[in-house]
């Protein structure tokens, strides 16, 4: 009787110390050490990581209310920074983007990739949380489609589009994220097709068309009016 007795209090410690692993507080009140948390009235996990005096350390797992095992979003916290390592993930655990950021403000290089692939879609560089440096495209096979350069949020200067066999198609300047200064359109063999300029989003001046590489035609914009 004895034996079943202390059996039971054996197996009750294991209870509480297992209830006791999550959740925990230091001695001013602060979370520490491994934490979960579930959806309201369900066993979905809605986050899980690690506290160390009320700080976050290591990598936490985000999860959706319909997740299942597979985290949404994770977190890489360092005791050194303020800076956070980022991934966002596909309903099937694939990374589907990932960089750094600082409280809610992207930094740095972001990567983004094409659907079900480990294959680079997209990059970009941000600086406190605006799109600030260059922005590039990628076809599935890696070449590049398309660079657009930010400055704090607004395209500025050249952004260029190319086929998936490195021709350049498009050619725009922007000032400001507005259209503003060169622009030229090319055939898939790099000829130019059109060309002008743009000022504040309007074209501007003369606009030449070309045929298998000769002049055809020029415009003049803005268009006037007749009788004006």
């Amino acid at each position: 009787m004895r034996n079943r007795f202390l059996f039971f209090l054996f197996i009750c410690s294991l209870g509480l110390g297992n209830a006791q692993e999550f959740n925990g507080f230091d001695a001013e009140g602060k979370r520490h050490g491994k934490w979960q948390k579930k959806y309201e009235n369900s066993d979905q996990l809605r986050y899980e990581g690690t506290f160390d005096h009320g700080k976050e350390t290591g990598e936490f797992r985000f999860y959706k209310p319909n997740s299942g095992k597979f985290p949404t979003a994770t977190k890489v916290f360092s005791k050194n920074t303020d800076t956070v390592r980022v991934k966002y993930y596909t309903s099937k655990g694939k990374v589907i983007s990932e960089g750094k950021m600082i409280d809610k403000d992207r930094i740095g290089q972001w990567i983004y990739y094409h659907r079900g692939s480990s294959n680079i879609m997209m990059t970009e560089e941000y600086e406190s949380g605006q799109l600030h440096g260059e922005q590039r495209t990628y076809f599935q096979n890696g070449q590049l489609t398309e660079k657009t350069f930010y400055n704090k949020g607004k395209k500025e200067g050249k952004r260029i589009v190319y086929s998936e066999k490195g021709v350049i198609l498009k050619e725009f300047t922007y000032e400001n994220d507005q259209l503003h200064g060169i622009a030229k359109y090319y055939d898939t063999e790099g000829k130019v097709k059109i060309e002008g300029n743009y000022k504040r989003d309007r074209k501007d001046g003369i606009w030449k068309y070309y045929e298998n590489g000769r002049l055809k035609e020029q415009r003049q914009f803005p268009v006037r009016k007749r009788g004006s």
